[in-house]
Formats: structure tokens, C-alpha cells, sequence
């Protein structure tokens, strides 16, 4: 008898709507496969506490042995679904509560690569309710990215082409998050590497078709191209998976996770972030980087489900 899986999506996060599309193509492709499952939508409105309190009584009530989660941001991604997940000894798809937090959390993670020894773009952290100490960024080169430390899917995101721009960059991020990153703007070439089960995923190239990969490029049809597998030397791939492996590692990722980097002209990548819930569409990006491999979106869904479910003595619920 195949087991209950629960695709839990949506959530009181800004990308509540994003979810839903990932959680709904789960569900589509494991009830394909033959999987018991119940899709699970926590509400948009409320606050974090009341998404665990819904989230809870229905995972009691419906007893899954197994939990995907395709919730992004807030709630999501953070650490917290995970938590809850754990206190209920179910087992759940992703990474533990603890490499959550740190995938989430920009500045945590900034500090763990650097100190891994990995690339990482110059950055320095402003709060958004203090005047802006611009000593910070004396010399460096505009334009300059501004985003919140918690914040997925570009949200809040700011292109600072001039010093006047900062100011209002750092507010709008600050609708999100008390601490913004500043880092310097990449010009190269945008690559996401993604990991599954601990094993380095062909590497996919992002071309939008404005200046920067902002949430309009990620999200509206047609105004990025995606190139899968990227056109790379195979040295410069490989130094780009050895780069999203490391830092899969470095956050200690398990089942899956996607690495966003920036490759320079010299053939340098730099690592901005790891998702470790990433978009699971059939179309997102580490289902097309699977399927270079022959792993078809539905296979996929499955593989996440059955490394999840190992071993079996974590279904008893409490």
C-alpha cells in the first residue's frame, strides 16, 4: 500500500501564490504515480503562528507518513513547517529546521560561505529603520544590489544605479525585513546549481531579458530564457556545481537544494544564495536540470518522497 503523502503549500508568505503553483504540480504528479495524496493549502492571511496552529491540527488529523513541502518564504522555508514537522515525528521532504534557517536567513549564510572559503559578492548589512551609514560602501562601484536578509523569489529586490536611489532601495526592502543587505552588483552571467541526494545537477543558465532577474523576469511568460543544459566549457561547469555542492553542504542541505551564482567573464562563479525549497513546477529549474539526467518531473517528485520516508520508523505520529 503506497503511502500518504501531504503536499503542504501556500502559507503566509508573499509568495503564497508561487507556492501553489509548485504545491499543485506535486500533487498532480505523485496522484500520477499512483500516491495517496491530500493537498494541503495553509491560509494567506494571519500571522506565522496561526499557519502552525492550521497546520498542525491537520496534519493530526490526517495522519501523512510523509510531508512534502512546497511552501516558499516565510513559514516555508524559514525553519518553521520543519520544526513543527519534527515535534510531530513525521517525516517531511528537504532540509532540516536548522539548515532552513540558515538558507533563509542571508546574512547568516553570507558569513558561513565566507568563512567556507567560498565566492560570494562584496556585501554589507544596513538596518532599515536607522539613518544609513554610508561609510559602509565608500569606494564601491554602483550599481549596487539592495535586498531584504529574509526575503525569496527577488522580493524586495532593488537595482541602485545612483547614490540617490540607496535611500529609497533600502525602505522598500525594509517593508520586509528590519536588516537589508547592500552587495555589489555581478555583471556575468546568471547560473543556478542545483543538488538532488547529494549529487551536483547540471548546471542552468538564466537569461532574462532586462538588466536584472527581478520577480517580473522569474514570474511573467516569455521575459526570461532558460538554458538547460548551459552552454559551458565542462572545467567552468564544473567549477560551478563544485561551488552549489560545497555550499549545500556548508548550510547541511539534505534531499535537494538550488544555489544562485553569478559567472564573471573570467569564468569565476560567485554564490549569492541557496534555495533550499526551491520552485517545483514542471517548468522551475530544478526539475529541468533533473530531466537533463533522464529524471522526469513526476520521477522526481517520487525520489524526493521515497528519500523523505527512509527509515519508515519516523511515520509514528505523536
Amino acid at each position: 500500500m503506497a503511502l500518504k503523502v501531504a503536499v503542504v503549500m501556500g502559507g503566509p508568505s508573499p509568495e503564497h501564490d508561487v507556492s501553489l503553483k509548485s504545491g499543485h504540480g506535486v500533487s498532480d504528479a505523485l496522484t500520477r504515480r499512483g500516491w495517496a495524496v491530500e493537498s494541503i493549502v495553509i491560509p494567506r492571511s494571519g500571522s506565522v503562528e496561526d499557519a502552525c496552529v492550521f497546520a498542525r491540527r491537520v496534519l493530526l488529523s490526517g495522519h501523512p507518513d510523509v510531508v512534502f513541502i512546497a511552501l516558499h518564504g516565510q513559514f516555508g522555508e524559514d525553519g518553521t513547517i520543519q520544526q513543527l514537522c519534527e515535534e510531530l515525528h513525521v517525516a517531511y521532504v528537504g532540509s532540516g529546521p536548522e539548515a532552513s534557517v540558515l538558507g533563509m536567513d542571508k546574512i547568516a549564510s553570507r558569513k558561513l560561505f565566507e568563512r567556507a572559503g567560498l565566492p560570494v559578492p562584496k556585501w554589507c548589512v544596513a538596518d532599515a529603520q536607522k539613518t544609513i551609514d554610508l561609510k559602509q560602501i565608500t569606494g564601491w562601484v554602483y550599481p549596487l544590489v539592495v535586498k531584504p536578509s529574509d526575503q525569496g523569489s527577488s522580493i524586495g529586490v532593488s537595482l541602485v544605479r545612483t547614490p540617490e536611489e540607496l535611500p529609497a532601495a533600502i525602505i522598500a526592502a525594509g517593508q520586509f525585513s528590519r536588516e537589508v543587505l547592500i552587495e555589489e552588483f555581478i555583471q556575468g552571467r546568471e547560473m543556478t546549481a542545483g543538488v538532488l541526494d547529494g549529487t551536483a545537477l547540471p548546471v542552468v543558465e538564466i537569461k532574462p531579458h532586462q538588466t536584472f532577474f527581478d520577480f517580473t523576469a522569474k514570474y511573467t511568460t516569455g521575459a526570461t530564457d532558460y538554458l538547460v543544459p548551459a552552454p559551458l566549457p565542462e572545467e567552468v561547469a564544473g567549477r560551478i556545481q563544485a561551488v552549489g555542492l560545497k555550499a549545500h553542504r556548508v548550510l547541511g542541505c539534505r534531499h535537494l537544494s538550488r544555489s544562485d551564482l553569478i559567472l564573471r567573464p573570467d569564468g569565476t562563479p560567485v554564490l549569492l544564495e541557496v534555495n533550499t525549497i526551491p520552485g517545483f513546477t514542471p517548468t522551475s529549474l530544478l526539475p529541468k536540470a533533473a530531466g537533463c539526467l533522464g529524471i522526469s518531473y513526476e520521477e522526481l517528485c517520487e525520489q524526493l518522497v521515497l528519500m523523505a520516508s527512509q527509515p519508515l520508523a519516523r511515520r509514528v505520529m505523536v
